[in-house]
């Protein structure tokens, strides 16, 4: 886009980009997809990570509306708590479908990790800026929809035994109009006098608790 109000935005976006250039975060599921040891019971436990999120950010989502009740924001975390809404039954029809019950994501994993995502999206939405927080979502969208992918793409290379409702959830790509209504929320919070420092800053510190995330689903334990 052309417009200077959106090459604001776009700026911090790529400055968070950088740093992800400089400093690789990394995907630990992914890496053990490449080392050829990922199992199924890894993906047992990616999915009960990510049911674990699904629940903070619906509360995250309503947090953020509440905090600042106007357009754009409003529009975008009610698209997003829309599709959230939508996921969930697919998720846990995928968790039966590996042959959990509901009642067996209950506190499991439960390492720190499985819940450093869900802490600092949480933190970032009591005390984080409009601005922090589209920034921040940005990061995750981009993130974790290109990495789905290529862990679904890399398990039907494998031949991995999971079934179809994996990849029912896990195939896709960017949600379009939710990136483009997010880069709307954070342009709208600059032009409100938000910090674009402070942005950055939690953006980043939301994409090293994804990697916590992939480390939760890749069973490291941490020293």
């Amino acid at each position: 886009m052309s417009d200077g109000k959106t090459a604001d935005a776009e700026k911090l976006v790529e400055r968070v980009r950088q740093m992800r250039t400089e400093r690789p975060v990394g995907n630990a599921l992914l890496e053990r997809l490449n080392q050829n040891t990922l199992t199924v019971e890894h993906l047992k436990r990616f999915v009960a990570v990510e049911e674990k999120a699904h629940h903070a950010e619906l509360a995250v989502y309503g947090l953020f509306m509440a905090r600042f009740p106007h357009s754009p924001v409003v529009d975008f975390y009610a698209r997003l708590s829309e599709m959230i809404t939508g996921a969930l039954p697919k998720l846990l029809e995928c968790a039966r479908s590996l042959g959990m019950a509901e009642h067996d994501l209950v506190r499991w994993p439960a390492e720190w990790e499985a819940y450093a995502f869900n802490s600092t999206l949480s933190w970032i939405a009591l005390t984080g800026s409009q601005a922090s927080g589209a920034l921040a979502l940005h990061t995750d969208m981009t993130i974790y929809f290109s990495d789905c992918a290529e862990i679904a793409a890399g398990v039907r290379e494998k031949q991995l035994p999971v079934p179809e409702e994996f990849f029912t959830y896990y195939d896709g790509g960017h949600p379009e109009e939710l990136m483009r209504q997010v880069l709307e929320t954070l342009q709208d919070g600059l032009d409100r006098g938000d910090d674009p420092d402070e942005a950055v800053f939690r953006a980043r510190l939301l994409e090293e608790s994804i990697g916590r995330f992939w480390k939760a689903a890749a069973d490291l334990r941490l020293e």
